[in-house]
């Protein structure tokens, strides 16, 4: 019998680490917030469509066999009907919590300098975002 897990929360990724200052990726883009996901144990694909319901189910998708390919997730299928597959960390994708919660844990701590420096590097209304000039 699998053990019982709290549900994931729509909000999670509502923290300063995970929220739009990154400082630190893990992976492509949403490998660290899938960690994140599958840190307290097998989820399956809806379970995981909660808290990261911004992301595709293709891109999703694409992270999930990406990460299973550099040996952090593992897929699991069972024969039932209907077909079940749980997503689970492997060895090394729990080796890489350690090092994401030292990330966070320093995000979280200078993200009002982050936010300024992003603030005052922003571009002015309606330039292009390269510098590059608009119009003749």
């Amino acid at each position: 019998m699998d053990a019982v897990r709290e549900p994931l929360r729509r909000d999670m990724f509502e923290d300063a680490c995970l929220a739009p200052v990154q400082p630190f990726r893990f992976g492509d883009k949403w490998s660290a917030l899938v960690l994140r996901c599958l840190e307290d144990g097998p989820r399956r694909f809806g379970e995981l469509r909660v808290p990261l319901h911004w992301i595709t189910p293709k891109v999703l998708t694409e992270t999930l066999r990406a990460m299973e390919r550099n040996g952090f997730v593992s897929r699991t299928a069972y024969e039932e009907s209907p077909p079940r597959v749980e997503y689970g960390l492997t060895a090394l994708g729990r080796s890489a919590v350690g090092p994401l919660d030292v990330a966070c844990a320093w995000a979280r701590e200078h993200l009002a300098e982050m936010s300024a420096a992003r603030e005052s590097t922003a571009p002015v209304s309606g330039a292009h975002p390269h510098g590059v000039p608009s119009g003749p």
